[in-house]
């Protein structure tokens, strides 16, 4: 009996290390495929591509002027809220390295992402035919860099995640993840998530978020839930008939959920 026991607890031990090591072997990642484009992010920047993106629909902006920003913001930064600037800027900062000593405001600032974000788009939309520009020529026009071309090598990337995060491309954000460490809260997503879109009709019941939203916008919202999916702990998200699994990473795959809605469902604590 005794032996019984312990060879039981040993096969235990065993799958439970065996999925532990499988589980750090997962490359986190999102991915957006839109046609015939494809590009990779890291999960922090595709969080910060999310919120750059959000910030576009929510002021009405076409998918385009994501696209440039997006693009902007990787030659800039890697998509990354970084604390330091380069030679050519030394006091240039965060996600766009704006520098508050041209007038992109104070430290504080250009270091916060809203801000940075809403201020690219103020001096975006007063170039005239923007949205008809190349995407690198648009960028230049805004930022003025010493290197004006660099920005076309971020164009395909900045495409695809725009159309796939403005809702424009449905399925198309994907993110693979391992396992969440604790369970989410579905309170601190919503903060999150209307402080970039504005306020979103929602209710919440246990780990789930309930989200209104149709069309375009409710896709752009899904796509966001799954590129911050990471920081939240969010284990499934649903809409229009679709499902995104964290645990099976497989991709977006039919779903009997109804229209009007997005469904957000967290993890719960690990067992």
């Amino acid at each position: 009996m005794l032996l019984s026991v312990v060879l039981v607890g040993g096969g235990i031990y065993t799958a439970v290390a065996l999925l532990q090591q499988s589980e750090q072997l997962v490359t986190e990642e999102c991915t957006a495929a839109v046609g015939s484009q494809r590009a990779e992010l890291a999960t922090d920047q595709a969080a910060n591509a999310a919120l750059i993106t959000a910030i576009s629909v929510r002021r009405g902006l076409p998918p385009r002027a994501a696209s440039i920003a997006l693009a902007t913001a990787m030659q800039e930064s890697k998509l990354r809220n970084i604390e330091h600037g380069d030679l050519a800027g030394p006091d240039s900062r965060g996600l766009f390295q704006q520098r508050p000593s041209q007038g992109w405001g104070t430290l504080e600032q250009v270091m916060d992402p809203h801000h940075a974000t809403n201020a690219f788009y103020d001096a975006l939309v007063e170039v005239p035919g923007y949205a008809e520009m190349d995407i690198t020529e648009a960028a230049q026009r805004v930022q003025r860099s010493a290197y004006p071309r660099a920005y076309a090598q971020h164009e395909e990337m900045g495409r695809a995640f725009a159309s796939a995060l403005s809702g424009q491309a449905h399925t198309a954000l994907d993110c693979t993840l391992r396992s969440p460490e604790r369970p989410g809260e579905p309170e601190a997503l919503l903060q999150e998530l209307e402080a970039a879109y504005g306020s979103i009709p929602s209710s919440t019941s246990g780990p789930t978020l309930v989200l209104e939203a149709t069309g375009d916008l409710a896709w752009s919202l899904a796509h966001w839930a799954v590129a911050n999916a990471k920081e939240f702990a969010v284990a499934q998200v649903d809409v229009d008939g679709k499902s995104w699994d964290r645990r099976a990473r497989n991709g977006w795959q039919d779903s009997p959920g109804s229209d009007g809605t997005v469904t957000i469902t967290f993890a719960e604590a690990p067992a």
